[in-house]
């Protein structure tokens, strides 16, 4: 009877490899926003930071018992440590801020808030007409979105943005990490998760408590973990792995709408004209913009030396008489 066969190394490299990253990316983007839907809905058995700390805590402890991450922290540099902290630290701020708005906001207007840093970077760093009505459309898409219910909700508004400028940070990290050589970008995130839970239980940690006499809310916050924390990070790592940060940030254009359809169809949220315009106009300005041109890497090639093909006419060897 033969041996059952036993997977060759670097088997699991290749088959990542063979899924396509634009794949990767559908799932995180569906997952970025179906799991906070469904904390949105938990709001009524626990407090909004305890929901937070539910989702952090959750993740944390499924990449501890899936990774071990611990050990890829002790092999890194001093470098690499101060890096998945602060990524811990984001993690923990943004979920909380992001949490915090969309219990006072929709969805898709906090969707839409979140990326208008990303047009802000890039038309900085790639500067065009072409980017500047992209940075217009963006502010303007904002400004429709923010002018609905600004005097209700000032509060919410600025976490949105918080939470905005957390969410670049995160891409920044994010990306760092997946391209880090000597750490596996999965490693990496159950590390900065862990972290994430020293950050996140001061603000939100007592606010969980109720949670734990109740295993319908425990439950839904341990599904909550899983749909917003596991499955889309785990794919973004997959995905930044192997796609240019600039590309990543274009994709993200599909996120706002996606969270728009999201909180229609779960949270019966109903966008007014001037959200859906808003939120059309952040999306049309994340898609048009386009990242600064790397130049040429081909050799031109370069001039015959001046000996080799002389061009003056004293230069020219004469015609014997």
């Amino acid at each position: 009877m033969a041996e059952p066969s036993t997977p060759l190394p670097g088997t699991e490299v290749r088959t990542r490899a063979e899924v396509p990253p634009h794949l990767y990316f559908a799932v995180s983007a569906v997952f970025h926003y179906l799991g906070p839907s469904f904390a949105v809905l938990l709001f009524a058995r626990v407090q909004v930071l305890g929901v937070a700390w539910l989702r952090i805590v959750s993740a944390a402890v499924i990449f501890a018992l899936w990774r071990r991450p611990w050990r890829a922290f002790g092999t890194l540099d001093r470098d690499g440590r101060r890096l998945l902290v602060a990524w811990g630290l984001v993690l923990a701020v943004m979920n909380a801020c992001f949490y915090s708005a969309i219990s006072r906001l929709p969805l898709g207007t906090v969707a839409a808030i979140e990326f208008l840093p990303v047009i802000v970077l890039a038309a900085l760093g790639a500067r065009s007409p072409r980017n500047a009505g992209a940075l217009i459309a963006a502010v303007a898409g904002v400004y429709l979105l923010t002018d609905v219910r600004l005097a209700g909700a000032a509060l919410g508004f600025a976490l949105a943005f918080a939470n905005a400028v957390l969410f670049a940070l995160y891409i920044v990290l994010a990306d760092r990490v997946a391209k880090r050589p000597q750490l596996s970008g999965i490693d990496g995130l159950g590390a900065a998760m862990l972290i994430a839970v020293v950050f996140v239980t001061p603000i939100g940690g007592w606010q969980a408590a109720p949670a734990f006499l109740d295993p319908i809310a425990l439950l839904a916050g341990i599904g909550v973990g899983v749909s917003s924390s596991v499955i889309p990070y785990v794919t973004d790592q997959l995905a930044m792995a192997r796609l240019p940060r600039a590309t990543y940030a274009l994709m993200v254009a599909l996120l706002p709408a996606i969270a728009t359809v999201i909180g229609i169809v779960v949270l019966t949220q109903i966008p007014s004209p001037s959200e859906i315009a808003g939120v059309a106009l952040v999306i049309f300005g994340v898609a048009v913009h386009r990242p600064p041109e790397r130049r040429s890497s081909r050799v031109t090639p370069r001039r015959a030396p001046a000996c080799a093909a002389p061009t003056s006419r004293s230069e020219r060897p004469r015609k014997p008489a």
